[in-house]
């Protein structure tokens, strides 16, 4: 693998362990203490947040011990936001692979070939991924838990509705012709700096939207830009996708905030972990 082809993690260290010994721990003792919930169903996909471990770890461990034993996953698509560069596409990472400290998360190439065929709106955009985070904070439980899993990590720049349909269907189109079982991911945080009275009124309106499974009704919520949520176009586009493959239901799993870790409440984030299930 060419050395430029690897991402190398920019927040290893600071918004997660830095030493593979201490993450695995950490992932390891979020997984332990996270809700345990069941699904009536076949998981499809996952929403799940992606601040620092610390904040939002406890909340996406609730969503990510449901691979435990669903460990036939062999490849994961990774949607998110872009936070730090602005463009109107779908950035895909074709080849290589992903570096945290608990080793390399390989590039899943043939899916992202697939995905990138599926639609003009998606790009190799390699650039666009060194700096962001929302993708990366998924690794260190998917590491874990699914260590021989590749990746296709994808990021939506403006979030308007071609780019949101562009992204359901590609997904919907390289999964669906995949030989092996793929998982989606939708990567989001919710409200941003309310206080916590204010973003549980928010949040609860999403989170009512995601939990009747109807992602017609949250793309309308977030088209009033209320601050609902900073990936609210991956979490619709993953919606619709996972529909069509076959998904009938959601279930909130765990909802929280940083508050929960920092105990300031002035101005919070707020975090869901959500599964969205097809008939077994």
């Amino acid at each position: 693998m060419e050395s430029e082809d690897v991402r190398r993690s920019p927040f290893a260290g600071t918004w997660y362990p830095g030493d593979s010994s201490d993450l695995a721990s950490m992932v390891s003792q979020l997984l332990a203490c996270a809700p345990r919930t069941g699904l009536p169903g076949k998981l499809v996909a996952l929403i799940s947040p992606h601040a620092g471990l610390k904040y939002s770890g406890p909340v996406a461990a609730a969503g990510y011990r449901l691979l435990a034993p669903r460990a036939a996953f062999e490849s994961v698509v990774l949607l998110g936001p872009s936070h730090r560069v602005a463009f109107d596409a779908l950035a895909t990472y074709p080849r290589g692979a992903f570096a945290t400290p608990l080793g390399l998360a390989p590039i899943d190439a043939a899916l992202a070939r697939s995905f990138e065929s599926a639609t003009p709106r998606a790009r190799s955009m390699p650039e666009v991924h060194r700096a962001e985070h929302c993708l990366e904070m998924q690794l260190p439980f998917l590491q874990h838990l699914l260590p021989e899993a590749r990746i296709l990590p994808v990021m939506m720049g403006t979030q308007s509705a071609r780019n949101i349909e562009a992204a359901a269907s590609a997904m919907v189109r390289a999964v669906s012709g995949s030989a092996y079982p793929v998982l989606l991911v939708a990567s989001s945080d919710l409200s941003h700096y309310q206080s916590r009275e204010r973003a549980r009124e928010l949040d609860s309106e999403l989170l009512d939207r995601i939990e009747r499974f109807d992602p017609t009704a949250l793309g309308y919520l977030l088209e009033d830009e209320r601050g609902h949520a900073c990936g609210g176009g991956p979490m619709v586009s993953v919606m619709i996708a996972a529909r069509d493959l076959g998904a009938t239901g959601a279930r909130i799993l765990a909802y929280g905030d940083s508050g929960d870790v920092s105990g300031e409440t002035d101005a919070v984030v707020g975090y869901v972990s959500a599964a969205l299930y097809g008939p077994a």
